[in-house]
């Protein structure tokens, strides 16, 4: 077993593109790239969840691993693509951390969403006059409608107590 592990192996690494696949060279920077694709989607998220420390931590271990990558032999420009983005994503998380928290964004953001809501409250009151406008004009026509009719009733309630009187009369 040993043996064909060993003839396994050899074979391999006898083949440069199956030796990089199968190293740490690759595997390594492949592996460390869900802290890259999570940083990117988090740029879509709330501000108020930014951790400003957490981001700092990120950005110094994605320079330093940048550097890294291109000081080892052979150099690893795997790892200095994931640490590049994830460098990029952790500044653009503190820039909106910092603009959250220190140079008005949370304020903008507050002021935006009272607009929304002040807009979503008239929306909803000129449908709500609507509706009701609609309302009094459907009843309106029904009290039209019925006074039609009891005026209709009322003109054949007459015609019969006229009809009633010539006959008393006569």
């Amino acid at each position: 077993m040993a043996v064909a592990i060993k003839a396994l192996n050899a074979r391999i690494r006898a083949n440069p593109t199956l030796d990089y696949f199968c190293s740490t060279h690759f595997w390594g920077p492949a592996s460390n790239f869900g802290i890259p694709i999570a940083a990117v989607m988090d740029t879509q998220k709330d501000p108020d969840i930014i951790s400003g420390p957490m981001t700092a931590a990120l950005i110094g271990y994605s320079g330093v691993f940048m550097r890294y990558s291109m000081a080892v032999t052979p150099k690893n420009y795997l790892l200095f693509g994931c640490h590049a983005v994830n460098f990029t994503a952790q500044v653009t998380q503190g820039y909106r951390f910092v603009n959250h928290w220190y140079l008005g964004g949370k304020a903008k953001s507050v002021e935006a969403q009272a607009k929304e809501g002040l807009q979503g409250v008239k929306g909803g009151a000129n449908e709500g006059l609507a509706k009701i406008q609609g309302g009094a004009n459907e009843g309106l026509e029904k009290v039209k409608d019925g006074a039609n009719k009891a005026f209709v009733k009322v003109e054949e309630l007459g015609q019969q107590a006229k009809a009633e009187v010539k006959k008393v009369i006569s």
